[in-house]
């Protein structure tokens, strides 16, 4: 669910990307990611009962047409706290993205989720797991909209085909290359309204010896009794979110 520590690897990528605007760019780049969190929040709403998760994925651009594909993993518990199997998430995208004009871009393209073996369609009040969606953002200096859409069933839930995620956000360059990140985003679940909520994120990334870190405040108003662990903990609540993640 795509994901906190991949987002300040890109942060740090697009302000690499201003610093040596100058220095063309080779028609092809492959680059790899590994990280560690706190904990893997998605969306506001813990994936991994609370505690840190380990992270990495990989990721090809062709600068010319703007085309990329990439993949991306993670521990998880949320699968196997529903009474299904498996600990891993396998995130597969790609998409293309480029300028509608000189200060507006845009990104566009398809996102699967993968639990492979969940088995969460052979328990009662959920279907399987597995999840695609498409996106579309749009994009002015810092700023940027972007919103998901699901053309599969959401996560597990029942009939939830054509939800939808809006996220907005900023980026902003701050003094001694901090970046403050906000977002707000809404998750509508199609017939399962009492499982929509809002959340927020407040956060800096900054790079210290080659590595990008993040720390964030995060939360959301999903509801209390819906979103827990076994142990009957809040998934959604306030926290402090850190982030180390390492680009090659």
């Amino acid at each position: 669910m795509k994901k906190s520590v991949l987002a300040a690897a890109v942060t740090a990528t697009l302000l690499s990307s201003f610093a040596y605007a100058d220095e063309p760019k080779p028609d092809n780049e492959l680059s790899f990611n590994v990280g560690v969190a706190s904990e893997y929040r998605y969306r506001g709403i813990a994936q991994t009962r609370l505690d840190p998760a380990l992270q990495g994925g990989a990721d090809y651009t062709h600068n010319p047409s703007g085309f990329y594909a990439g993949t991306w993993l993670s521990t998880i518990k949320w699968v196997k706290d529903a009474g299904g199997s498996g600990d891993v998430e396998w995130d597969i995208y790609a998409g293309k993205k480029g300028e509608i004009t000189k200060d507006i871009s845009y990104d566009a393209g398809v996102l699967t989720y993968v639990y492979l073996s969940n088995g969460l369609d052979k328990i009662p009040g959920f279907v399987d797991a597995n999840t695609t969606e498409i996106y579309g953002q749009i994009g002015t200096g810092p700023v940027y909209a972007k919103y998901s859409h699901s053309v599969t069933n959401l996560f597990g839930f029942v009939n939830s085909k054509n939800s939808g995620y809006l996220d907005l956000g900023a980026n902003i360059e701050l003094p001694d290359a901090y970046t403050l990140n906000l977002h707000v985003g809404r998750q509508m679940i199609k017939n399962n309204s009492a499982s929509s909520y809002n959340d927020w994120k407040v956060g800096v990334t900054k790079e210290f010896f080659g590595v990008n870190f993040s720390l964030a405040a995060v939360g959301t108003n999903a509801d209390k009794k819906l979103y827990v662990t076994p142990a009957g903990k809040f998934t959604g609540k306030t926290t402090l979110l850190l982030t180390a993640v390492k680009t090659f």
